[in-house]
């Protein structure tokens, strides 16, 4: 008897395949709408971008609450709750990197970088387009009482008022989307004059909008006898024709100051300075760029890193520089005085002179009175007009001495691993065992002259009565030395 067929028993059913996870897509679809207000103008992209940076934390907390949602669903219903996937994991990644860089960006200071690299109101405007504005502000400036000016960013040209008030023009950039949205700010930015006591202050108030890019120039008209204070962060500062005393502290701009009768004081910050026609003194001090001062009937100081040029022309009543390099005091400059990170010249110079550099080349002409002079990996030149006691040092270059050929003096000067070489007979000089000597006295005596060297030579050459060395004067044969071997210049430094 045949078996019966057995049919096997139905295969289960797979289980059912948990839902598809909302949080991707309700993310994008925010992300989507936002951006389509964007396109269409309704939001600004830099407020959009603004907001990104500071709340792009609550997409990743919409995101959990969705998925939260979702598992508590999946409990209820005895099913398995969908995990995040792959592709979510990259979106998270994307969106995480982007809201990080985002942040950063937002917390750069990119006005300072603006200023920095010295843009112009039209370079990578991005995030809109630049609207002009003019203003004319004017009330009475009391009798006896300063001015305080402060301005953020923009120029200030400060000149004299035919009467007794203070007259401000303003000229003012504004960077925005739209027309409507730069007229708001230019009213929450206007300038303000204010007086408390003896004190008139003037405010660009460039941050009177908010964090918007706002740029106001600066042409006010006082009474001449006014002292005057600026403040600036970026921006030009020029004052012409004050009576009172004059003090600017500026960054980024280059400042400039014309006849002026009172003292005039500059604090200055990758800056720089052309100061002129001043009847008292002059103080200058911080980080400097290009600085030139001349016609000055006070005293002039200088304290700070100057990265340029300084030019300094007729000076009445003393000099003092002090730097990273370079410490140098004399009493007056009736000539011009050129210093650069390499070379320093100047005439008519009168001392006490103290001179103590290193990394120079120095040339100075027609000096009278004391100097002393340290340098180092520099040549030294002194063309003396008016005898007093010099002491020259100097390390890894020459020194050249030009005195006037009836001048009465008196020499001690060494020198290692060099020679002397002097027009002079009577001294006495010796040039053996890579050492030079000369000693004595020039016309019955006088002044000392006091010179050491190493690696270099010493030279005390006849020069005429104002100064200018002598074409054809005889030289005192030095006995032959042996050659040695060159010593290598140390590369100069950059700052002054």
């Amino acid at each position: 008897m045949a078996s019966p067929v057995q049919t096997p028993p139905p295969s289960p059913a797979p289980p059912p395949r948990p839902p598809r996870s909302l949080a991707g897509p309700v993310v994008l679809i925010l992300l989507g709408f936002v951006f389509l207000l964007g396109t269409m103008g309704v939001l600004h992209w830099f407020m959009l971008g603004r907001w990104f940076a500071h709340y792009w934390p609550l997409l990743i907390i919409l995101w959990g609450i969705i998925k939260l949602v979702e598992y508590q669903q999946a409990q209820s219903s005895g099913r398995r709750a969908r995990g995040i996937g792959a592709g979510g994991v990259f979106l998270l990644i994307v969106l995480i990197v982007f809201g990080l860089i985002a942040t950063q960006a937002a917390r750069f200071n990119w006005q300072e970088l603006r200023d920095q690299m010295n843009m112009n109101d039209g370079d990578f405007n991005f995030f809109g387009h630049t609207y002009s504005y003019s203003d004319e502000l004017a009330q009475d400036f009391p009798a006896g009482a300063s001015l305080r000016v402060t301005n953020d960013r923009g120029a200030v040209n400060v000149t004299v008022a035919t009467d007794n008030q203070i007259h401000v023009t303003v000229r003012k950039r504004i960077g925005a989307e739209s027309q409507q949205n730069a007229d708001e700010w230019n009213k929450s930015t206007r300038p303000q004059i204010t007086v408390s006591g003896g004190v008139v202050a003037l405010n660009a108030n460039t941050h009177g909008g908010g964090d918007h890019w706002v740029t106001t120039d600066m042409d006010v008209a006082l009474p001449r006898n006014a002292p005057l204070v600026v403040s600036t962060r970026h921006g030009d500062v020029s004052v012409t024709g004050r009576d009172g005393d004059v003090e600017i502290s500026g960054q980024h701009g280059d400042v400039e100051v014309t006849d002026v009768k009172g003292k005039v004081l500059l604090h200055l910050d990758h800056s720089s300075a052309r100061v002129a026609q001043v009847a008292a003194d002059v103080s200058i001090e911080g980080r400097a760029d290009d600085v030139s001062v001349e016609d000055v009937k006070g005293a002039v100081r200088l304290d700070g890193d100057f990265t340029e040029n300084l030019k300094l022309g007729k000076i009445a009543n003393g000099v003092s520089f002090k730097s990273s390099r370079t410490n140098m005091q004399f009493a007056r400059l009736d000539g011009d005085l050129d210093l650069d990170s390499g070379d320093l010249q100047a005439d008519n110079v009168t001392g006490p002179l103290r001179l103590e550099t290193r990394s120079k080349d120095i040339r100075l002409g027609a000096v009278s009175g004391d100097v002393h002079l340290t340098d180092a990996n520099g040549a030294v030149e002194i063309h003396m007009s008016k005898m007093g006691s010099v002491q020259v040092e100097n390390r890894q270059g020459d020194i050249q001495i030009y005195v006037p050929d009836k001048a009465k003096f008196q020499v001690d000067a060494h020198v290692r691993n060099g020679e002397v070489q002097t027009d002079f007979g009577d001294l006495q000089v010796d040039n053996t065992n890579d050492r030079g000597v000369a000693t004595g006295t020039v016309g019955g005596g006088g002044p000392l002259l006091t010179l050491s060297n190493e690696h270099g030579t010493i030279e005390i050459r006849k020069a005429s009565s104002d100064g200018s060395a002598n074409a054809g004067v005889p030289k005192v044969p030095a006995p032959p030395r042996p050659p040695k071997p060159p010593t290598p210049r140390v590369p100069q430094e950059t700052d002054n």
